[in-house]
This record gives structure tokens, sequence and C-alpha cells, in this order.
């Protein structure tokens, strides 16, 4: 998880390039957190599109009085990607889940299929 706040507005998370492995993050929820105002706190998420474009959706815009917090079941985003609070002062805090799936040696496959066939 993440925090933002009117001091810290933006959390990057982003995995090392050079990892063979996919990788698969999940924002779960979104809420106001002790010391918060009753203002608006518009939180997005800033990616690439396919065209390697920059591109900013918000995810959330939370208000004390009316709605501190916002599942999300789990977004699925692809790293790496920024949290900004685009508008308010927070504190939000971000909570998810990031999962690592390896990938299969793709020789070793090979090699298995030329042993079956001869």
């Amino acid at each position: 998880g993440c925090e933002l706040t009117a001091s810290t507005k933006s959390y990057t998370f982003q995995v090392d390039e050079e990892d063979d492995s996919d990788h698969i993050l999940a924002l779960s929820v979104v809420c106001l957190t002790d010391g918060a105002k009753d203002e608006c706190n518009v939180v997005e998420v800033v990616g690439r599109n396919h065209e390697n474009q920059e591109i900013a959706v918000p995810v959330a815009n939370l208000k004390l009085s009316c709605q501190p917090l916002l599942s999300l079941d789990n977004f699925k985003l692809q790293p790496p990607v920024t949290f900004r609070l685009a508008a308010g002062s927070g504190p939000v805090h971000l909570a998810g889940w990031h999962r690592i799936v390896h990938r299969e040696d793709a020789s070793f496959e090979e090699d298995d299929d030329l042993s079956e066939e001869e």
C-alpha cells in the first residue's frame, strides 16, 4: 500500500524491466485516513496506452462526509503505474496486492518436444 498526502501527491510502482516475469498489480481499496478534511480527494491512475502515450484516469473521488472509502474489487493494472492525488490534501491510503508470474523457460519445453518425437 501507499499513502498520498498534500506533501506526497504521487507514488509510482515500478518493476525491473529486465525481469522476465509477468507482474500484476491490483488495487483493492482507496480510503481517507485519520486527519482528512471534508473535501473532495480525487485519486488518478497514470499509465501508458498502447501507443506509449501517458494517460491519467480518475479511479476515486472521496469525501469524508459522504464517501470516505471505495472498494475497487482488485482493479488490475500493468506496471509501471503512478497513483496521483489530483485534488484534495488527503491523506488517502491505497491498498492492494502485487503478483509475480514466472514464465516457463521455453528452451526446456522445446527440448522435451524433441525427445518425445525421437
